[in-house]
């Protein structure tokens, strides 16, 4: 194996030092379950690991493809400037409020707006001008294709995307990978484009459940 695996006490050590929560943050999960929302948000270091891409990208137009409680926007919008702003989209109507309340709660409100629907309806409505800086890209798999090719039509030169569920619990690479999976296949091929589409530079990260980064040439 090459690099260092990654441990129980390497993942400790790597949140106790670079990504922990406040109270805000810990709460959330537990409180969304309660309402009947899924677990499904990123994990901190996921979240602290948006915020230095973002930086690093000079971020200040975000776009969040999938809120579900509001989680992820909230990291990301801490690392926004004053006048940033994040444009989340989610199809659940309960998860979208959700999000608006949760946004509130972290007093980020005037930063982050929430639209309800379909995301490929609002993303065809969306208009290029000014572009994006960023787009994180983490709701229905089977979409993440059609999800790239928005984003790369809404952003800049230097932009970053990022596909979460790239390695798709790890199947992704496995030879033996149920073949008819819709959500492995999904993963295979937004990984593909991502890795040889000629406007993107990317590489798949190993964190979490693995995160797809892309530069926009």
């Amino acid at each position: 194996m090459k690099g260092t695996p990654i441990t129980e006490q390497l993942y400790d050590y790597i949140v106790s030092h670079f990504a922990q929560e406040d109270d805000l943050l810990r709460r959330l999960p537990a409180e969304a379950a309660a309402r009947g929302a899924p677990l499904i948000h990123i994990s901190p270091e996921q979240g602290r690991f948006l915020q230095v891409l973002m930086r690093a990208a000079g971020a200040k137009r975000v776009l969040e493809i999938g809120a579900l409680f509001g989680y992820s926007a909230i990291w990301m919008a801490r690392a926004l400037p004053e006048d940033g702003a994040l444009l989340a989209l989610e199809v659940h109507p309960l998860h979208a409020q959700l999000t608006r309340e949760n946004v509130a709660r972290a007093g980020l409100s005037h930063k982050v707006e929430v639209r309800q629907g379909n995301a490929l309806d609002l993303l065809a409505a969306l208009d290029p001008r000014p572009p994006f800086d960023f787009v994180f890209i983490d709701a229905d798999k089977p979409a993440y294709l059609a999800y790239l090719e928005h984003a790369l039509r809404l952003t800049r030169p230097g932009a970053i995307i990022v596909g979460d569920n790239a390695s798709a619990a790890g199947n992704v690479w496995k030879v033996d990978a149920t073949p008819d999976d819709a959500y492995i296949q999904a993963m295979h091929a937004f990984n593909h484009r991502m890795a040889t589409d000629p406007r993107l530079l990317s590489i798949l990260v190993p964190i979490s459940d693995g995160m797809c980064v892309g530069v926009v040439k």
